[in-house]
C-alpha cells in the first residue's frame, strides 16, 4: 500500500479536467461528469452519432449513462481535497483576466475564444476543444472579453457587420432584416476607418496633456512667486509698523491680516486649480493609455464597442486655459506703508484705503479667458497703417487697409521710420490696455506686435530672395536682420503660410500645428497682463499660440508681406 498513489490524470474528467461531479461511466470504461458528457453529446444530436471524447469509440444510438459508483465514493472521500490540491499545473486567472467558461470551481485564465461554440477556453480545455472538432476547424480568436456582447441577441449569430446608419454592430441576418438598405460594411472595414480617427483623437489628447503640463508648471512657479512676494510684503510691513508701534498698532495688525487673507484666498484658488489640472492630467494620461491599448487590439468588435466611450474626453473638453497674472508683487503695498509711516496717524485712515485697493488688485488667476468672438470684439480697435514706415515694394489700397506685395517700387518719400530692406510696415496707433484686431491674408505673411524702437535699416543683400526668407523662418541661425520682425527682442511675430505656422521672438522660432484652414487671424493683447494671443477666426475662436511676458514699451501692430502675398486689416462695423 505504501507504493500506491492516486493518479489525478486517471480520475479527472477529460472534458473539464477536474474530479468528476456526478460521475458517469461509458461502456468503453471512461468516466465523465454527467453535465460535461451530456453537453458534449447534445451537440451531436443532429448527426445521431455519439463518441467517447477520450478514445473515440462510436455509440449508436445514444447510450444511457450509468453512475460510476467507485468515483462517487472518491468524490465523497476527504482525500478528494488532496487530489484537487495536487493539480498545480492550472494557471488560475487573476483579476481582470477572462476566465475559462468550462472550468468548474476556481477558474483558469482563458487564452482562446471560439466564435462558434461561443466559449472561452484555458490551455487544457482549448486542447480538448480542438480534439473534439478534428474534422472542421471552428473560428478561434485570441481571448475576447465579454464574448456574449459579440453575439446578436435576436438571431444568436456572430456580429460581423457594422451599420453606419445606426452606428452599431449587427449580424448578417440583421442586415437582411431591420437594417435592410442601410449603409453597412464589414467590421474590419469600419475598424480601419475608425483607426484613423483614433489616431487623431490620440493626438488631441496628447496635445491637451502637453498644454495642461505646461499650465501646471507655470501655475506652480506663479504660486511660488506670489508667496515670496507676499512674505516680503509682510516682513516690510512688520518692520515699518514696529517703528510706529505706539500710534499705528491697530493698523499694523490690519495690514498684516489683509495681506495674509489675500494670500490665503489667492493661493487657495490656485491650489484648487492645481488639483483640478493634476486630476485632469491623470485622467488624460489614463485615457491615452486606454486608447493606445485599444489601437493595438486585434478584436474588431471589442474595438468598435469600446471606441465610442473612449473617444469621449474623461474631463471637460472646454475647460478654460489658465492665464497667469503679472501682478505678483506686493511692492505697492510696501510703498503705501512707507508713506503711512512718514505721514503718521492723521494720514492713517486715508492711506489704509489705498492699501486695501492695492492688495485686492493682486491676483494669481485673473478674469476668465475670453472665448467667443463677441467677447473679443468688446476690445476691437481699428488700427491704421503708418505710411511713413511702408517698404517701397508694398502697395497700399482701399483706404490703406489692404497691403499687397509688388515688384514695382512705390514712389514713397524717404523717411527715417521707413523699412528700407524688408517688406515690413507698422501701424500708426499703439496698443492701449486690452486691444483686439483681425487681419485676412493669403500667400506668406508675418503678423507682428513690435516696440516702436525697432531698427528700420538693415543690410542690403541682393542675393536674398523671398524663398530664402521663408527658409529662414524654418530654422534658427545667426544670418538675420536685426530689423526683421521676430529676429530681435523688440518684436513678437506669427509667420503664416499655406503649409505651416511658426512663432518668432528674439531669433528663436517655434513650429506650430496648423489649427484650421481659416485665412482670418485675430490678435489679442493685454498689455498690463503681459499676454499676446493669436487666434484662427471662423465660427469659433481657435487659439494658435499665446505668449506670457512683460511688455516694457508700447506695442504697435506690424506686418511683413512676402512675394505674391496680400494682407488686409479687417473692419468691423459693429462692436
Amino acid at each position: 500500500m505504501a507504493g500506491t498513489s492516486i493518479s489525478v490524470a486517471q480520475l479527472n474528467c477529460s472534458i473539464c479536467l477536474n474530479l468528476p461531479t456526478d460521475p458517469v461511466a461509458l461502456t468503453c470504461g471512461h468516466s465523465y461528469c454527467v453535465r460535461c458528457i451530456t453537453g458534449c453529446w447534445d451537440q451531436d444530436d443532429q448527426k445521431g452519432v455519439y463518441s467517447c471524447p477520450q478514445c473515440r469509440q462510436i455509440f449508436t444510438p445514444r447510450p444511457v449513462l450509468g453512475k460510476n459508483t467507485m468515483l462517487v465514493k472518491v468524490e465523497d472521500n476527504p482525500r478528494k481535497r488532496k487530489i484537487q490540491a495536487a493539480q498545480l499545473d492550472h494557471c488560475y486567472g487573476e483579476l481582470g483576466d477572462v476566465e475559462c467558461d468550462v472550468c468548474t470551481g476556481e477558474k483558469n485564465k482563458a487564452i482562446k475564444s471560439c466564435l462558434v461554440c461561443l466559449n472561452s477556453y484555458c490551455q487544457n480545455h482549448f486542447e480538448c476543444h480542438e480534439e473534439l472538432h478534428p474534422g472542421k476547424r471552428h473560428k478561434v480568436t485570441d481571448v475576447a472579453g465579454q464574448l456574449q456582447k459579440m453575439i446578436c441577441t435576436k438571431h444568436d449569430k456572430l456580429k460581423e457587420i457594422f451599420c453606419r446608419a445606426d452606428q452599431c454592430c449587427i449580424c448578417y441576418l440583421c442586415m437582411l432584416d431591420e437594417h435592410k438598405n442601410h449603409d453597412t460594411v464589414s467590421a474590419g472595414a469600419e475598424r480601419t476607418e475608425k483607426q484613423t480617427q483614433l489616431g487623431e483623437i490620440q493626438r488631441k489628447f496628447q496635445k491637451r496633456i502637453q498644454e495642461r503640463k505646461k499650465e501646471l508648471e507655470e501655475l506652480r512657479e506663479t504660486v511660488d512667486t506670489y508667496k515670496r512676494s507676499a512674505q516680503t510684503a509682510v516682513e516690510d510691513s512688520e518692520r515699518i509698523f514696529t517703528e510706529l508701534i505706539r500710534s499705528i498698532e491697530r493698523r499694523r495688525s490690519e495690514v498684516t491680516r489683509l495681506i495674509r487673507d489675500q494670500e490665503k484666498t489667492e493661493v487657495s484658488r490656485a491650489e484648487e486649480q492645481l488639483k483640478r489640472l493634476e486630476q485632469e492630467l491623470k485622467s488624460l494620461r489614463r485615457r491615452d493609455i486606454e486608447l493606445e491599448q485599444l489601437s493595438h487590439t486585434d478584436n474588431h468588435i471589442h474595438f468598435l464597442q469600446s471606441f465610442q466611450s473612449l473617444s469621449v474626453s474623461p474631463g471637460s473638453t472646454d475647460s478654460p486655459s489658465i492665464i497667469f497674472s503679472s501682478r505678483l508683487s506686493f511692492d505697492d503695498v510696501g510703498k503705501s506703508v512707507s508713506d503711512l509711516r512718514e505721514k503718521l496717524e492723521h494720514f492713517c485712515r486715508e492711506e489704509m484705503e489705498k492699501i486695501h485697493s492695492k492688495a485686492k488688485y493682486i491676483e494669481i488667476i485673473p478674469t476668465p479667458e475670453l472665448k467667443t468672438r463677441d467677447e473679443f470684439l468688446q476690445y476691437f480697435f481699428q488700427f491704421t497703417v503708418d505710411s511713413n514706415t511702408v517698404h517701397k515694394n508694398l502697395h497700399l489700397s482701399k483706404g490703406d487697409r489692404v497691403i499687397t506685395y509688388t515688384d514695382t517700387d512705390q514712389p514713397y518719400p524717404d523717411h527715417p521710420d521707413r523699412f528700407d530692406t524688408l517688406q515690413q510696415v507698422l501701424c500708426r496707433e499703439s496698443v492701449c490696455g486690452r486691444s483686439y484686431w483681425e487681419v485676412e491674408w493669403s500667400g506668406r505673411v508675418e503678423i507682428t506686435v513690435s516696440y516702436k524702437s525697432i531698427s528700420r535699416k538693415g543690410h542690403d543683400d541682393d542675393d536674398d530672395d523671398d524663398e530664402d526668407k521663408n527658409e529662414d523662418h524654418e530654422e534658427d541661425d545667426t544670418n538675420y536682420d536685426t530689423c526683421e520682425f521676430g529676429r530681435n527682442d523688440q518684436s513678437w511675430c506669427l509667420f503664416c503660410s499655406d503649409s505651416s505656422y511658426s512663432f518668432w521672438h528674439h531669433n528663436k522660432g517655434i513650429k506650430l500645428p496648423e489649427v484650421s484652414s481659416s485665412s482670418r487671424i485675430g490678435v489679442y493683447v493685454d498689455h498690463g497682463a503681459g499676454t499676446l494671443s493669436f487666434y484662427s477666426v471662423s465660427d469659433t475662436m481657435t487659439l494658435i499660440h499665446r505668449v506670457h511676458t512683460t511688455f516694457t514699451q508700447p506695442l504697435y501692430p506690424g506686418f511683413e508681406i512676402f512675394d505674391d502675398s496680400i494682407l488686409k486689416l479687417c473692419e468691423i462695423s459693429k462692436y
